[in-house]
């Protein structure tokens, strides 16, 4: 079993390259955060997954809510407290520009 432990992460604690991601460390990382997930989660995190193979970059939130079937306070919801840098790290991707 994989720990957080096992893996290469960057200075600000997300996955060093995204193409280790697989969905155990998706896991890995939504407990870490106090995060279970659920099929809902399971949306947006393979949606951005979707977006990052196809153009190499984290999609914005507003294309988040508007292509991937989760509305804004959903989202909210699901990753509180900041959900474009928790949305990254669950999702294995580098941490958004402009999260603190």
């Amino acid at each position: 079993m994989t720990t957080l432990a096992d893996l290469k992460l960057d200075a600000d604690g997300y996955l060093a390259d995204p193409n280790d991601w697989t969905p155990e460390v998706a896991e890995l990382f939504a407990q870490e955060l106090g995060i279970e997930l659920t099929d809902r989660h399971w949306q947006v995190i393979n949606f951005v997954r979707q977006e990052w193979e196809k153009t190499g970059e984290m999609p914005s939130l507003r294309r988040i809510t508007k292509q991937s079937g989760v509305p804004t306070k959903e989202l909210y919801k699901l990753f509180p407290k900041g959900p474009a840098g928790k949305i990254a790290r669950v999702s294995g991707l580098s941490k958004p520009k402009g999260c603190i």
